[in-house]
């Protein structure tokens, strides 16, 4: 019975996702669509499925950026994600940067 107790005091780890930006229009927050590979149960064959994501950005990320989300506390209706780190620039964002 303490082992289920001992259980239910830990955390939960939070699920982390690496995707791309494809709409970055609204203030503080980015739209990341994830790619994941899964096979048909019949066929057998990979088939591509992604997922888009609304996630909370104060790292300034821009359209084409590869960024790593992990999930949060509800944030607004549909925003339930966090930018914690921009992976790698995409070559327009480069071009857009202050200073380039």
């Amino acid at each position: 019975m303490t082992e289920k107790k001992e259980a239910a005091a830990l955390p939960r780890q939070r699920q982390e996702r690496t995707g791309v930006v494809v709409s970055a229009k609204t203030a503080k927050t980015v739209v990341v669509t994830v790619v994941r590979f899964v096979r048909h149960g019949l066929y057998r064959k990979t088939m591509r499925r992604t997922s888009a994501f609304m996630a909370h950005d104060e790292l300034g990320a821009r359209r084409g950026d590869r960024v790593r989300i992990v999930e949060s506390r509800p944030l607004s209706k549909r925003k339930r994600w966090r930018v914690t780190e921009i992976i790698e620039r995409s070559a327009e964002s480069k071009l857009d940067a202050p200073g380039a």
